[in-house]
């Protein structure tokens, strides 16, 4: 099987569906579509029914119950596109068989090596087979992990009957990288009683906690003159916009906060003299802490506007998503299932929360409990992206025998 999922993800990755924050139009890139009708194709093939690609991009499919008595619909998801934050052109995976837990060199031209010293999780798959980037893009495998292992998961059950299981519903989303990917999910017609997403990182990762999400953009208004000439009259949009990113902690930002620790994270800025903006992401597990960010964000905007005597910043906050745990808890069998599936696969669970979000905590709030799985892959929207074969193939099983543990436990 490791070849075959090897050969199936490498199909996957080599195909740009990178989305765009900047564009509307659903899904934001026509290059999702490429992805989406050969996914469609394949399903149809591996003899999947329902197989629906609607006008979202958003890809359905069946694979019907085996068993003559009715057990919970479980549904299992994953996202088409890769993060607008890095390349996803011309997609070069690298195929490291029998990892010797040495430093790999991705591009001898720069150079860009992927580091056991910096990168100390790469020691614990040595021996197995890596696939990496070549250093000039992602890779990809957020999430064409979780896309490789559904299809790979359910092509199994096909081909192998003695293997009882209920209805199990799959979905392949767009945009979810620019959070978008449940907006259009139509959770009724779906019909599932919960599902997984199959997008979280390292193996054993087993999640029911997110982030709480907002965007939040500041605008800042200057007046432009002859530099020689503006004393007392020109206000430098660019000047004030670094004084609210400074405003805000200094150390409540990503690269300095972990675990439960939420942040500002500043991601996008241009400006000139007469008009600036800045891009952030607020974030926080806690609800009320989370509250208090946003709070915080525009009062910052308020407390400069005061000193500078004009309102000259204006902030627009919009939430996007929530924490899961909320939608989560009441169904809990949900995560033991998971956990059970994983020991059975010879792997010890990792209940952790999301430094981040997923489809998932949309979905939960969309009426679909939807507790997130590790897909394998590791340094997710970057050069250094890269996931073992072993943990795609884990992950696959992990599938099969939820399928399998959720048959027997409403078995009567």
């Amino acid at each position: 099987m490791l070849q075959h999922i090897i050969d199936r993800f490498i199909k996957y990755v080599s195909i740009d569906t990178q989305s765009d924050p900047n564009n509307p139009a659903f899904p934001s890139t026509e290059k999702q579509w490429t992805l989406a009708k050969l996914l469609e194709k394949e399903l149809k093939f591996i003899g999947l029914t329902d197989v629906n690609l609607d006008e979202n991009c958003y890809l359905t499919a069946t694979l019907p119950s085996n068993i003559s008595y009715k057990v919970p619909t479980i549904g299992f998801v994953a996202h088409i596109d890769t993060s607008p934050d890095f390349s996803a052109a011309h997609v070069n995976p690298q195929v490291h068989k029998n990892y010797d837990g040495k430093a790999i060199v991705l591009n001898a031209d720069d150079p860009i090596i992927l580091d056991p010293k910096e990168f100390k999780e790469l020691i614990n798959y040595k021996g197995q087979t890596l696939i990496t980037t070549d250093g000039n893009s992602l890779l990809g495998a957020d999430d064409k992990a979780g896309i490789t292992e559904i299809v790979t998961a359910m092509e199994f059950l096909l081909t192998h009957p003695e293997i009882k299981h209920g209805i199990l519903k799959i979905c392949f989303t767009p945009d979810e990288e620019v959070g978008k990917g449940a907006h259009k999910f139509d959770v009724k017609s779906f019909n599932a009683d919960w599902a997984y997403t199959m997008d979280g990182s390292e193996l054993g990762e087993l999640e029911f906690e997110n982030f709480n999400a907002a965007s939040g953009l500041v605008e800042i208004k200057g007046k432009i003159v002859h530099p020689g000439y503006a004393k007392g009259i020109m206000i430098n949009a660019m000047t004030i916009a670094t004084q609210f990113i400074t405003a805000l902690p200094a150390n409540e930002v990503p690269e300095q906060t972990d675990d439960y620790q939420g942040f500002y994270h500043l991601y996008g800025m241009k400006g000139s003299v007469e008009k600036a903006s800045l891009q952030y992401i607020i974030r926080d597990h806690d609800r009320q802490k989370f509250e208090a960010r946003k709070l915080h964000f525009s009062a910052t905007a308020d407390a400069l506007n005061k000193k500078l005597g004009n309102n000259l910043i204006a902030t627009t906050i919009k939430d996007q998503y929530f924490n899961m745990r909320e939608k989560v808890e009441p169904v809990m069998h949900i995560v033991d299932i998971a956990k059970e599936a994983m020991i059975q696969a010879g792997i010890k669970p990792n209940i952790k929360a999301i430094r981040g979000g997923t489809d998932g905590a949309q979905l939960s709030y969309m009426g679909l409990p939807c507790p997130n799985i590790f897909a394998g892959g590791h340094n997710f929207h970057g050069r250094y992206e890269y996931v073992p074969a072993e943990s795609i193939q884990k992950a696959t099983e992990v599938i099969i025998n939820i399928a399998q543990i959720t048959a027997k436990k409403f078995e009567h």
